[in-house]
C-alpha cells in the first residue's frame, strides 16, 4: 500500500511528488502519459526559463521525478473509490493508498452533440456510479469509445435494463465482439425527448429509444474521478480548501483542475502545497 497516489503527471502532479519523495514518503505516480503542456509551443513567462516548448518542460519533469526514483505507471485510471484507504483503479489493475491527489488538469472540451447540453440533468449524466440508480431497469447509453466508456457501462450493466456503447463515429479501441454490451459506431445527430431524453438521431436517421445517456468520452477527467468519491464539485471545478484538500478527507486536488488562473506556475505551487499538507499530517 501507498502512502500518496497522485494521478497526473504534468506540472502539479510531480511537484507534489517530488516533495513528498523527499519526505520519504512511498508514493506512485499514475499516468496516461499525455499532458495539455504537449499543446503549447512556447513557454516564455516561466520563471527561470527564457524559453521553451511545453513537451520539453513535461519531458523535464518525468526525468527529474525519475531521478528521484519516484514510481511512475502509465495506465489509465477509470474509478477511485474509499474503502477501509482509496482505492484507484486503472484499465490494467487496482492500486490501495491512504491519500490520493487529483492533478490531471482539466477537460477543457464538451462533446459537440445536439441535445446534451440542453438535457443535462433531464437524462444526461457524466457519472454511472452516481446515477445508476435513477435509471434501474431503463434502457440507457454510454457515448464514448475507450476504456473509460467501456467501465461506465460495466458500472450500468446490472442496474439498467440495457445499455448501448455509443462510439459516434469512431472505431471501439477494443473488438466489439468481446464486449458484453451492443455496440453502435454510427455518428449522432442529436438527442432530443419532452421534458427528459427519450431518443437519440443518427446521421443516417435512424432513430433509437433511450432513458438515459451517460457522457465517457475519451479519459475520465479530474472532475469526473472526483464525482466518484463523492468530492464537491463547482462550476466544473474540484472544490479543495486551503490545504489542497478536496471535501473528502485524504483525497486532494492541485493544477488546473481547482479552477482559477490555468498557469503552470500556479499548479506547481499547488502541487507543492497538497503535498505539504500531507506531510505535515505525518500520514
Amino acid at each position: 500500500m501507498y502512502d500518496v497516489i497522485i494521478i497526473g503527471s504534468g506540472p502539479a502532479g510531480i511537484s507534489a511528488g517530488i516533495y513528498l519523495k523527499r519526505a520519504k514518503k512511498n508514493i506512485l505516480i499514475i499516468s496516461n502519459g499525455k499532458s495539455a503542456l504537449d499543446k503549447a509551443n512556447k513557454i516564455e513567462n516561466y520563471y527561470g526559463i527564457e524559453s521553451i516548448s511545453g513537451k520539453a518542460l513535461y519531458e523535464i519533469g518525468i526525468k527529474q521525478a525519475k531521478n528521484l526514483d519516484i514510481q511512475i505507471e502509465v495506465d489509465e485510471v477509470t474509478n477511485i473509490s474509499l474503502e477501509k484507504n482509496f482505492i484507484v483503479t486503472t484499465v490494467n489493475r487496482e492500486y490501495e493508498s491512504k491519500n490520493v491527489i487529483i492533478a490531471t488538469g482539466t477537460n477543457r472540451s464538451a462533446p459537440n452533440i445536439k441535445g446534451i447540453k440542453e438535457y443535462e440533468g433531464k437524462g444526461v449524466s457524466y457519472c454511472a456510479i452516481c446515477d445508476a440508480f435513477f435509471f434501474r431497469n431503463k434502457n440507457v447509453a454510454v457515448v464514448g469509445n475507450g476504456n473509460y466508456a467501456i467501465h461506465e457501462a460495466k458500472q450500468l450493466k446490472n442496474v439498467a435494463n440495457s445499455v448501448t456503447i455509443l462510439t459516434n463515429g469512431k472505431d471501439m479501441i477494443q473488438n466489439r465482439d468481446a464486449l458484453d454490451f451492443d455496440v453502435d459506431e454510427t455518428p449522432i445527430r442529436e438527442f432530443r425527448g419532452t421534458n427528459s431524453i427519450e431518443e437519440v438521431e443518427f446521421d443516417n436517421n435512424n432513430v433509437r429509444k433511450i432513458d438515459g445517456v451517460f457522457i465517457a468520452i475519451g479519459t475520465a477527467s479530474s472532475t469526473d474521478l472526483a464525482k466518484k468519491i463523492g468530492a464537491s464539485i463547482k462550476n466544473n471545478n474540484i472544490v479543495v480548501n486551503e490545504n489542497m484538500e478536496t471535501t473528502v478527507k485524504g483525497l486532494y486536488a492541485c493544477g488546473d483542475c481547482t479552477g482559477g488562473l490555468l498557469q503552470i506556475n500556479k499548479a506547481v505551487y499547488e502541487g507543492a502545497k497538497a503535498a505539504m499538507s500531507i506531510i505535515q499530517k505525518n500520514i
